[in-house]
């Protein structure tokens, strides 16, 4: 795994906007070409992304910036932690609030562009929604589809990160054993 940040050009955008560092040592940090650094400073690239925030992630620190802004030659370092993962088996359902339940149709709509590969069963279990809803966003035939807006839900705390990759991980094994299936059907027929 490399010692690149979460959403690389969104943090780019953050970087640029909020500190003072070098497009040089933006580029490294987010494994971006020095020109798209510059590009995005200028506002002809990432045009309509927002700033990821590096520090609430958990990716960098206020002093590293602060340190890595004071000396122009030294390259911003990753903040690398292990996560400890608790697994619960009995999981309680949490209270919602109204706020996030309206981001909900926003956050499938972002799956769906996303992950295309979730069946619309996962994306529905996943943001906590219907499946009849799901399939309408898939659609465009969602009541309030011209006001969807794709919204990340690992962002907004609808879901974990953890419970993304555990639906997508199910997701490419059903995928696979499809594909194999239809190699057994060619072969019979």
């Amino acid at each position: 795994m490399t010692n690149t940040p979460l959403m690389p050009m969104a943090t780019a955008v953050w970087l640029v906007e909020n500190t003072t560092l070098t497009f040089k040592q933006i580029a490294d940090f987010c494994n971006l070409h020095e020109v798209e650094i510059q590009g995005i400073a200028d506002g002809e690239v990432a045009k309509g992304i927002v700033g990821y925030n590096p520090i609430i992630a958990g990716q960098l620190t206020k002093d590293e910036i602060e340190l890595s802004s004071k000396d122009q030659l030294r390259p911003l370092k990753i903040n690398n932690y292990n996560l400890d993962i608790s697994n619960s088996e009995n999981k309680i359902k949490k209270y919602i609030p109204l706020s996030k339940r309206q981001d909900k149709p926003d956050s499938a709509l972002w799956l769906i562009k996303q992950h295309s590969v979730l069946k619309d069963s996962q994306i529905a279990k996943l943001v906590g929604i219907t499946k009849n809803s799901v399939v309408a966003i898939r659609n465009k035939s969602y009541w309030n589809f011209n006001n969807l807006n794709p919204k990340d839900p690992v962002a907004i705390g609808l879901f974990s990160q953890k419970e993304l990759h555990e639906a997508l991980e199910k997701a490419e094994r059903r995928i696979k054993r499809e594909k194999k299936q239809k190699e057994k059907d060619k072969l019979i027929n």
